[in-house]
């Protein structure tokens, strides 16, 4: 009866854990690290054909993205998840399938001209559709069993429709065990998804901690500050940009958007709103399919009144790429929503190319930022950004609409822990940026006593002793810091030398004469320097 820790240890993305019980193998999320981590090799420590059972919290990628490379490995068992969670997998996994076999024949081209191999992807759509066909929905508060001797339940964790706490509840040898896999732990007062829900009782718990050192902005009415960006940025006759993940963060938005027009927020004015994104407008269809038992109680009011949460008559969507390129040939101000939330891949790239050096337009930001992230770049104020070969001024407005958030802040993680009505053996805190684990240890240590610990890359613990029986190397994500007392102009360069780094990493492929020239103009940067 063992718990391995395999993802997300010390590091935001990448969630994986595996559990050794009653002689069987069985996998807790298989996400896709992302921004800053995308690099770090983190390797599955058994072969993917030994595993048995695959238990999946919530379908965004940083949870489910490596799940393609179960069937890849010669998985044959049963995943389950939430009923939602299965059909936003049939569109996220074959989406990212996509963009690997994309990425892949890319590469392979560059490859070619320089005399290199072809370039293999991670996974294919063929490996997704393999795994898909292993998903096997379940409803909260269902008792499945996964494996002889141990049983799940899942939990509404109110982060994402068909997010859940995993409660699993393990009996090997006269001895029972229960661990609770949180997640992602939801914001309170979302729209449309119920609050976080509370379990009574766990031996362990491994709780995520994105949010674990701060509390969110505190924010009444997220509509009224939401339509005041949009009024100023009209006025000025530019456009609301929002970078949004198309499967959650989309669909709340247009929740708050339908709710600013239907109350006449904007004293009259037209809201031209555009969803860019096929991967947002597919999830649409879900959330409309995934309306009972999901839903709260202030969306389901709407609902029985006949009126669509998510859908209103300003709203345009655009599917093709020529419907996407349009949009910018269109001059009249408008909000325009496209993925991905991070701004390294997809449509809204091609929009910020049109907008950032527009004064009058503004970048909203409603998500989390990775380190490393084109988003989290423009966040920290960088003035120029490149996209497509070309150079562009940063001059937008770029915000951050802070309050809306689908992860629970410090105070909302201890909130979901108060529910525990017993003292767990252990607390392990995974899923955050590594100078948060502490903090969040030490909130959780003065506030309920309990025993905590972050633990790292492929740690393993007895569940039944409680005892740590392999103590991995201390494998942290370095994040970057700027020194203190230092001037505006020194943390830019420190910025731009770990952008030059990460830049780097990727560059092994590139042509030898792009990697000569750019040699010599970082030599001459260091001799100029060093004069």
């Amino acid at each position: 009866m063992q718990l391995q820790f395999v993802g997300a240890t010390h590091g935001v993305t990448g969630s994986a854990h595996l559990l050794k019980a009653c002689g069987k193998n069985i996998l807790i999320d298989w996400g896709m690290r992302q921004g800053r981590e995308e690099d770090i090799s983190y390797d599955m420590p058994i072969p993917v054909n030994e595993i048995d059972a695959v238990l999946v919290t919530h379908a965004h990628v940083d949870h489910t993205g490596y799940l393609p490379l179960l069937s890849k490995g010669g998985f044959k068992g049963k995943i389950w998840c939430t009923n939602a969670t299965v059909d936003l997998c049939h569109i996220m996994l074959m989406d990212s399938a996509h963009i690997q076999e994309s990425e892949a024949e890319w590469q392979t081209r560059k490859n070619q001209r320089s005399g290199k191999a072809e370039v293999k992807p991670l996974y294919t759509q063929d490996d997704a559709q393999a795994t898909l066909r292993m998903l096997r929905g379940v409803e909260y508060q269902d008792v499945v069993e996964v494996v002889p001797g141990v049983t799940a339940i899942f939990h509404d964790v109110g982060h994402l429709i068909g997010s859940a706490a995993i409660e699993v509840i393990i009996e090997e040898n006269g001895v029972k065990r229960t661990v609770v896999f949180s997640g992602d732990v939801g914001n309170i007062d979302q729209p449309l998804i119920k609050d976080p829900q509370f379990i009574k009782y766990a031996d362990y718990i491994v709780c995520e901690s994105t949010y674990g050192d701060r509390l969110h902005e505190v924010v009444k009415d997220y509509r009224v500050k939401l339509a005041q960006v949009i009024e100023e940025t009209f006025d000025r006759g530019g456009n609301v940009v929002i970078p949004a993940f198309a499967v959650g963060r989309t669909q709340e938005l247009l929740y708050f958007l339908r709710d600013i027009i239907a109350k006449d927020m904007l004293n009259g004015r037209k809201i031209p709103v555009y969803i860019d994104s096929p991967m947002a407008i597919e999830t649409v269809k879900v959330f409309d399919d995934n309306i009972y038992g999901y839903f709260d109680e202030e969306a389901m009011a709407k609902v029985k009144d006949g009126i669509d949460p998510i859908n209103f008559p300003t709203l345009k969507t655009a599917i093709t790429s020529d419907e996407s390129k349009m949009i910018n040939f269109d001059k009249n101000p408008k909000v325009i929503i496209s993925a991905s939330g991070m701004c390294d891949a997809g449509r809204i790239r091609h929009h910020l190319k049109h907008n950032l050096w527009r004064a009058d337009s503004t970048i909203v930001f409603v998500g989390y930022q990775a380190e490393g992230s084109l988003g989290r770049r423009l966040l920290d104020g960088v003035d120029k950004v490149k996209l497509f070969g070309e150079t562009i001024e940063v001059n937008a407005k770029i915000i951050k609409l802070d309050g809306i958030s689908g992860h629970a802040d410090q105070a909302g993680l201890i909130r979901w822990l108060k529910g525990f009505e017993n003292t767990p053996q252990k607390i392990f805190l995974v899923h955050g940026e590594p100078d948060v684990f502490p903090v969040f240890e030490e909130k959780i240590r003065q506030e309920l006593g309990w025993d905590v610990y972050s633990p790292y890359y492929t740690d393993v613990f007895d569940l039944e002793t409680g005892r740590q029986l392999y103590v991995a190397p201390k494998t942290v994500v370095a994040k970057p810091r700027t020194p203190t007392g230092i001037s505006k102009v020194y943390a830019a360069l420190l910025k731009a030398l770990d952008r030059l780094t990460a830049i780097v990493k990727k560059a092994s492929g590139y042509p030898n004469e792009d990697l000569k020239q750019a040699t010599k103009a970082i030599e001459a940067i260091c001799d100029k320097l060093e004069r």
